[in-house]
This record gives C-alpha cells, sequence and structure tokens, in this order.
C-alpha cells in the first residue's frame, strides 16, 4: 500500500501540500473515529486522554507522524520520489539502531556492518548533493522515532491512531477553515474527482498505519525492519518506471552501499532464525 501510494498523492498534486496533510488528519480521524465508536471502544480513547503520560506522548507521535506525511507529500509532489523511497530504505536500519540504543536489544556483527554501509550511502549521497538528503533523512528519523514511540505505547494500534489523530486536528481544521475563508481552500474550487481524492484521504492513510501499528506490537523492532523493504522497492520502481526521475551513477552507488546493508541485515535475521529453529528441533 505504501509502495504504491505516490501514484495517489500524484493526483492531488494541485492541491498545497500542507491542506493535504490538513485533509489528511481531519479525514483520518473521522474515518477512524467512526470505527472505534462501532467497536465501542470510545472508553479507551477518553481515558488515553486523561492521563497525562499516555497524553504527552501520542502528542509526540502525532507531531512525527504528521512532519513524516507532509515531508512525504512535498517530496513526492516535487519530483522527488527516488529520495523519498531512500528515507524508507533507510528506517529499517534506523529500527536496527534504535533497537540497539534505546531498547538494548543486542546487534550481532552484520547488523553493525549493515548499519555502516546505510551511513556511507547516505554519505555519498551528501558528497553527490553537496549537502544532506533532508527528504530522506526527515523521513527517516520521524518515521523510525513514530515506530519506536508506537512500540512503547500501552494503546491499541486503533486507540492510538485515534488519539493521535484527535489531538492535532483543531489545527488542522483551524487551518482549513482560514483557507477557505481567504479563497485558497480546495474544496469547493476544485473538480469533482479531486474533492472525493481529498475525501478519501482518511481511508489511504488510516489502513496502512493501522497495519503497521498491530505489526509493529507483534514483533521485534529489528525484525519489524525486514518487512518494510517492499514499499521503498515499489516507490523506487514507480520513480524510475512511471516519473522518470534522474537517477545518476553517484545515486546509484549510494544506493547500492544502503542495499549492501539491507541485504546483509536480511541474511543475517534468515540464518539466525534457522539456528534458532535447528536448535529448538534438536532440543
Amino acid at each position: 500500500m505504501w509502495g504504491l501510494v505516490p501514484l495517489y498523492w500524484h493526483l492531488l498534486a494541485g492541491v498545497n501540500a500542507v491542506e493535504l496533510i490538513a485533509h489528511r488528519l481531519v479525514w483520518s480521524m473521522v474515518f477512524v473515529v467512526a470505527v472505534l465508536i462501532w467497536r465501542s471502544g470510545f472508553h479507551e480513547m477518553r481515558a488515553a486522554l486523561g492521563s497525562r503520560r499516555t497524553f504527552a506522548l501520542n502528542l509526540l507521535s502525532s507531531a512525527l507522524l504528521t512532519v513524516n506525511w507532509l515531508v512525504y507529500v512535498w517530496g513526492v509532489n516535487h519530483g522527488h520520489v527516488i529520495e523519498c523511497s531512500l528515507g524508507y530504505f533507510l528506517v529499517p536500519l534506523l529500527n536496527v539502531a534504535l533497537g540497539r540504543w534505546v531498547l538494548q536489544e543486542q546487534l550481532r556483527p552484520l547488523q553493525w556492518v549493515a548499519i555502516a554501509c546505510a551511513a556511507l550511502g547516505v554519505a555519498v549521497q551528501v558528497a553527490q548533493l553537496g549537502r544532506p538528503p533532508w527528504i530522506a533523512l526527515a523521513l527517516a528519523l520521524s518515521f523510525g522515532f513514530y515506530g519506536l514511540l508506537r512500540k512503547q505505547s500501552a494503546l491499541g494500534p486503533l486507540t492510538g491512531l485515534a488519539v493521535e489523530t484527535v489531538l492535532l486536528a483543531p489545527l488542522a481544521v483551524g487551518y482549513l477553515l482560514w483557507r477557505q475563508q481567504t479563497g485558497e481552500g480546495a474544496l469547493g474550487r476544485v473538480d469533482a474527482a479531486t474533492q472525493w481524492l481529498l475525501l478519501s484521504t482518511g481511508i489511504v492513510t488510516a489502513i496502512p498505519l493501522l497495519l503497521f501499528a498491530y505489526g509493529a506490537r507483534r514483533i521485534r523492532l529489528t525484525t519489524l525492519g525486514l518487512l518494510q523493504y517492499i514499499a521503498p522497492t515499489v516507490q523506487f520502481t514507480l520513480a524510475v518506471a512511471v516519473f522518470h526521475e534522474a537517477f545518476s551513477r553517484e545515486r546509484a552507488m549510494a544506493f547500492a552501499l544502503i542495499w549492501a546493508g539491507l541485504a546483509l541485515y536480511t541474511f543475517d535475521n534468515v540464518w539466525t532464525q534457522r539456528r534458532k529453529s535447528g536448535a529448538l528441533s534438536r532440543a
């Protein structure tokens, strides 16, 4: 789902990026809260908002998620899909690092080598661009730390996402009303197809996030990274094959280093799991 979503945002390229994120927040809240009420779980959200620690934790995760959405939509609609895919290629390896230094998960030698390859790949990007690949780094850092907070949250996936959207929805609603007041808002001023796409941002946003949240709470943070290669691979393919973005030799070198890190990390995970399975079967 996340791999193909640039096609969706590309159809909304004519809408201001900040306004798109405001719509995304508001309609995600409507969709998620409706599902929560249908499942009779509204009391969980009220309890979460009554806890100071939970409130602060979810406010921070909501802010990180909003930053991630804004950078991603801006990047896609300004011709930087390759750099967006780079950001999500970095997320699994950032998860490995966060698992080690924040959650005290132990890293094996090949995992250290994988992180070093990714760091070297970013360094090559910096040398090529003459600046840090800020879109990729912002996406990786915001989503990596968002995943860390979701891992530590006591709230269920649906309740957590409902709380996150509710906390920032008032700001989003205020911004949208201001845009409409100044005559710059999209609703009522764009074609019917674009309006329907705007109203569907909640469904497009919420379903993949709910699936991610369910997965993040059930598996190790390092293992979570293994499953996150698909989305950036599809995004990268779209960038080159559909959007025809330039892919220079230097950029290819940077990606090759990051892919090498991902390959090492994958091999290490598969090899370790097989050894554990073998040891259990012998026992």
